[in-house]
């Protein structure tokens, strides 16, 4: 594998650097998550008073399914207390969100499961959106088999030979004391963040991420293909591999031979120890913050980003520095 341990130390330790600003981990018991589809494009409603202090109006979410069911569980929290206003909630991906509902104007905030590119900062620009960072919570990426798998932990490098174009095509092409039977492949499209996080972090400079594997934005049919195929291998956000673990078996990583295998965990995430660890962020339209229900709406997203209610869902809640920090930079937009 291109990548050399340099690198891989480096990446560890800006990990480490990126998830030092999430805190500790509060009531780990799962919420339900609650699809709540945008009923087409568009933002609409001025400011005026509705039931509790949103104002009323709609505020339309679309982007990363990893970052999708926090944004779910927000909406349902603050329509609960302000029943004059309309959160839609749309898994576009994150790729897919930004070009074709953010950037073009067709949303207010995008979910996304890796920073916003710069290409996509210049189309947002382009349409007279400006996008806003809120980084909301931190993520453990999981790498999942069947339950039956004699498969426990991976190195990168191994996970490089699965996923990567032209790489192994049996399990024993990686390691000859795995099972001789074809690798099954699934995970998220080219347009989904984790795809990017994934390919740009794991795979690295070894390789392109393989094409010919099922893929789909609905992780929650991921869970589903790897679960009921025997040589299947896949992967998510942690919050769905914890509402099914039952189900499919989450790998141990280490990013080198000389590594520790690691379990994927909340605790892990936060303390930095978990190879594939990550930011989680929303986008925010600064345009759209002129709107009393989506200025309300974030300030709510982001206050409830360092309590249990991100950690019950599956994730790394944001520390109380993030937080403030994050108030600070949306008093600043609107001022």
């Amino acid at each position: 594998m291109a990548d050399t341990q340099t690198d891989r130390s480096v990446r560890s330790v800006s990990r480490r650097k990126v998830l030092a600003a999430t805190g500790s981990i509060g009531a780990l018991s799962l919420a339900g998550c609650t699809e709540n589809n945008a009923s087409g494009n568009g933002s609409d409603g001025n400011s005026s008073s509705g039931n509790g202090n949103g104002g009323s109006g709609r505020v339309v979410v679309t982007g990363s399914s990893t970052v999708f069911p926090v944004s779910d569980t927000m909406a349902e929290k603050f329509m609960e207390e302000n029943g004059g206003v309309n959160v839609t909630t749309n898994p576009t991906g994150t790729g897919g969100g930004f070009s074709n509902n953010f950037c073009p104007g067709d949303s207010d905030i995008n979910g996304a499961s890796r920073p916003i590119q710069e290409a996509e900062v210049s189309a947002c620009n382009e349409n007279g959106v400006e996008p806003i960072e809120f980084q909301i919570g931190a993520d453990a990426v999981t790498m999942a088999v069947h339950n039956d798998s004699p498969v426990d932990c991976v190195t990168y490098d191994e996970l490089a030979q699965i996923w990567s174009e032209n790489g192994a095509e049996t399990w024993s092409d990686v390691n000859s004391d795995w099972p001789d039977e074809e690798i099954v492949r699934y995970g998220p499209p080219s347009t989904s963040g984790t795809f990017d996080w994934f390919r740009n972090n794991v795979i690295g400079d070894s390789g392109n991420h393989v094409t010919q594997y099922q893929q789909t934005e609905n992780d929650n049919e991921l869970v589903q293909g790897i679960s009921s195929t025997e040589n299947a291998i896949g992967y998510f956000g942690y919050a769905y591999y914890r509402e099914n673990e039952d189900q499919l078996k989450a790998l141990e990583i280490k990013e080198s031979e000389d590594g520790e295998c690691t379990a994927p965990s909340l605790e892990a995430a936060s303390e930095g120890t978990y190879p594939m660890a990550r930011p989680l962020y929303i986008y925010v339209s600064k345009q759209s913050l002129e709107r009393e229900p989506v200025y309300n709406f974030v300030k709510f997203y982001i206050e409830q980003s360092g309590t249990d209610t991100v950690s019950n869902v599956g994730y790394v809640p944001a520390s109380d520095e993030q937080v403030q920090e994050n108030l600070e930079k949306l008093e600043s937009a609107v001022n």
